[in-house]
């Protein structure tokens, strides 16, 4: 297999595992947030990522990132480690799964347009008519997912927030991994989203001596592996291909969300919450397909020559 093949499909498997570990993550953040307060519960995932990075970090002794890429990780922990995770957890509190689900898959479309703008990311036709049918898949999942109730502004503002802070992350980090390793920038963006979230640490010390047992293991689950594990593979993926591609891929969160809903809530979705779940998979497979290129011409073949055009005189 020659090697940029064997990159593209060691990129793909990186943001797969993301993409599976990021749904669980819809699950855990219902079941521990009855316990933990938006701030609390990210403090708490982010130390537990923070310290699982770190081991990893002093086995494989990765010192500290270059200069060069600290002004990403910072902007990228700022951004998308802390005031993501505040904002997504207090929305989820706010508005039902179908609406938070919805608001922050606009997040895609923003990271191509900031990918496009700040990284000079192509936008190739493909590309965008995967996102066109993802996005529909992800409506039709947010509705199909609202049960009929009305939501809370102040939650469908803050989804909107997350997915700002979610794609502007993402464009800040794209560029420190051209300078540092997957798991050096995810590391380093973990700590400075830790340090942003330090102003919850009492109401963490607080909750976490009265949370039942299944809502601190949430907590812990959440920072090991849609954290440490998933925010590793994430940038090892990024860093092979671009911001556009890779949120296009996260599409599929929504129907991943609906199968482990599924098989671990015992919530059977309906007939229009199944088809939105495979248009987001559908988006996901245009996005990252490529044009077939045109067969090589046989050896021997004379070159087509191009037409004479007459000269204006």
């Amino acid at each position: 297999m020659n090697t940029p093949r064997r990159t593209e499909l060691l990129a793909a498997g990186a943001a797969t595992v993301t993409v599976v570990l990021w749904a669980s993550a819809f699950v855990s953040i219902r079941s521990a947030g009855s316990a933990y307060s938006p701030g609390a519960l990210a403090l708490g995932r982010l130390l537990a990522g923070a310290l699982t990075l770190g081991v990893i970090c002093l086995v494989r002794r990765e010192g500290w990132p270059p200069r060069a890429a600290w002004r990403g990780i910072a902007v990228s922990g700022v951004l998308w480690f802390g005031f993501y995770m505040v904002a997504l957890n207090w929305g989820e509190q706010e508005v039902d799964a179908g609406t938070a689900a919805l608001v922050v898959n606009i997040g895609p479309l923003l990271i191509a347009l900031l990918g496009a703008r700040f990284l000079g990311d192509r936008l190739p036709p493909r590309l965008l008519a995967g996102m066109a049918v993802s996005f529909a898949g992800a409506v039709t999942v947010g509705l199909s997912m609202s049960g009929g109730g009305g939501s809370s502004l102040l939650g469908v503002v803050l989804c909107l927030l997350a997915a700002v802070g979610y794609a502007g992350g993402v464009v800040a980090q794209k560029p420190a991994l051209g300078r540092a390793s997957a798991l050096q920038v995810t590391t380093f963006g973990c700590l400075v989203g830790a340090v942003v979230c330090l102003p919850f640490a009492g109401q963490l010390v607080h909750q976490v001596a009265d949370a039942p047992a299944p809502a601190t293991l949430n907590m812990v689950y959440l920072g090991v592996f849609p954290t440490a594990l998933a925010f590793t593979t994430w940038a090892y993926a990024l860093a092979r291909t671009t911001a556009g591609r890779m949120g296009a891929t996260t599409y599929a969160v929504p129907a991943l969300v609906v199968l482990m809903s599924w098989l671990a809530l015992g919530e059977v979705p309906g007939p229009l919450t199944l088809a939105g779940g495979a248009l987001c998979l559908a988006g996901v497979a245009v996005s990252r397909s490529r044009p077939r290129t045109r067969a090589a011409a046989p050896e021997g073949t004379p070159e087509p020559r191009p037409e004479r055009t007459s000269r204006s005189v």
